[in-house]
């Protein structure tokens, strides 16, 4: 194969969602209207957070930062994507699409891991509730939380480039909203088993290491739950709990059909609508999922609320 072939690809179409200009509309107003409602209800979770001081322990402070996660996890997508709903040629460069493809694995890994330590506070919270003010201190939450960043950042850097460098000469069409693996592997010239493997693995071992995690500290946190003597302790752990294991079931659910499965066999449609699921609905529904069910996080944010229309008036 000719070199220069390597260069005959600037830039991807993304397809995107098939139908007319009406359901063109339609899709991009419902996604602006779900990228909005998810900046702000993850944006009052910070807040909430951030200002009422009875959510300054260490289970807040990490839905804080979680919410944060996910206003950027869903800022990696949609914006380029309500670009893309609207643009004729539905074109983006060459590098915007790897960046997109960096930052969307990258952020994801984050939240696996995040989901993880969330888990491990959980735990500790409900199984050793004496040690836990000692164990889950202010430095400790901020050194989990950086490396969350740090590893879901530092992790796809290398097998991304290499991806990269593949030949892309045979069409530069991506049958996706998005800059995926699966898509751009399907336009390389060049079979790259090894990239894909080292990939593949990867993604795998994030995603089987946090979940098996997740689920140990719940057996573990969940045969402590009913040892407990009172009936309202018993409650307020499964609620507290549960808000937590909705999230892992929704989010896990669909990124194991994605990327652990075989996806040779599901309809490209199919996998547009799972990925939708993981990375655009997942995000609007983690705030409703922890305010709905949390007392002192529906508390806080009425307090916001309320704070916010007296200085508004005033």
């Amino acid at each position: 194969m000719n070199r220069s072939a390597t260069y005959v690809v600037t830039e991807f179409v993304l397809l995107g969602f098939p139908g007319c200009w009406e359901i063109q509309i339609f899709l991009f107003s419902l996604f602006l209207a779900i990228y909005i409602l998810t900046l702000l209800g993850n944006g009052a979770i910070i807040c909430a957070v951030r200002w009422d001081p009875r959510l300054h322990t260490p289970m807040y402070f990490l839905l804080g930062n979680f919410a944060f996660l996910e206003i950027w996890y869903v800022s990696s997508t949609v914006p380029n994507m309500l670009t893309n709903i609207l643009s004729k040629t539905k074109a983006i460069s060459f590098s915007g699409c790897f960046l997109q493809f960096y930052f969307f694995f990258s952020l994801g890994t984050t939240e696996c891991l995040f989901l993880a330590i969330m888990a491990y506070d959980r735990y500790l919270a409900i199984c050793y509730p004496l040690h836990y003010p000692t164990i889950m201190t202010g430095k400790f939450c901020a050194m989990l939380v950086s490396l969350c960043w740090l590893i879901g950042f530092l992790g796809y850097p290398i097998p991304i480039f290499f991806i990269s460098q593949l030949p892309f000469c045979a069409s530069n069409v991506i049958d996706h909203f998005l800059c995926d693996m699966d898509p751009l592997m399907a336009l390389s010239c060049a079979p790259a088993p090894i990239t894909e493997f080292i990939f593949y693995t990867q993604s795998s071992l994030v995603l089987f290491l946090t979940v098996l995690y997740i689920l140990r500290s719940y057996t573990l946190l969940l045969r402590a739950v009913f040892q407990v003597p009172s009936a309202a302790g018993r409650k307020k752990a499964f609620s507290t709990c549960g808000s937590h294991l909705a999230v892992v079931s929704l989010f896990y659910g669909t990124v194991m059909v994605m990327y652990v499965s075989p996806t040779y066999g599901i309809p490209t449609l199919m996998q547009k609508i799972l990925t939708l699921v993981y990375s655009i609905m997942t995000p609007l529904f983690n705030p409703l999922i922890y305010s709905l069910r949390n007392k002192d996080m529906k508390l806080a944010l009425r307090n916001l609320l309320f704070s916010m229309r007296i200085s508004h008036n005033s």
